[in-house]
């Protein structure tokens, strides 16, 4: 390991994780969060294991036959950290290297969009939350009436 190399550690405490054929699913328990990460966003995810540094994971995606650009590595750890799947939130990039999506896109070429990382989330309700519903007369302001009752004036009907 090198001195002064930045490393990524991934937030595996508290996650559920499916590989699925072309998705990579990982449920937070803590946040109630599911993120579903494309295949480039999955493999720089399992590549951060806090020991990595942005090099060795570059080297490590080349000989998986995977090559990434540095520019792409940024944007994906950018969009890891804003997810919430690294324990630290990664600090900026030199500004020569930090490109938006849409930068990449026209620098690339809109071939290569399969090859941009994607990381989709949302917030999944509790058991009880998804469980739970008003009933005829109860308040609606916080919670959806029951089937078939309606919400009229905050109030399940």
């Amino acid at each position: 390991m090198k001195k002064g190399a930045m490393h990524f550690a991934p937030k595996r405490k508290d996650a559920i994780v499916r590989e699925l054929s072309d998705e990579f699913l990982v449920y937070d328990k803590e946040t109630n969060h599911a993120h579903c990460l494309n295949q480039i966003a999955a493999d720089v995810w399992r590549l951060c294991d806090g020991k990595k540094s942005l090099a060795e994971i570059m080297r490590t995606m080349e000989k998986a036959k995977s090559p990434v650009d540095e520019r792409l590595l940024w944007m994906t750890l950018r969009k890891l950290s804003k997810a919430g799947l690294l324990l630290e939130p990664i600090p900026l990039p030199p500004p020569s290297i930090d490109l938006s999506r849409r930068e990449v896109m026209r620098r690339v070429g809109m071939a290569a969009m399969v090859t941009l990382p994607l990381v989709t989330s949302m917030l999944v309700p509790t058991a009880a939350e998804a469980a739970s519903c008003a009933t005829i007369g109860q308040l609606c302001n916080t919670k959806p009436c029951c089937a078939p009752l309606t919400c009229v004036a905050n109030h399940c009907i």
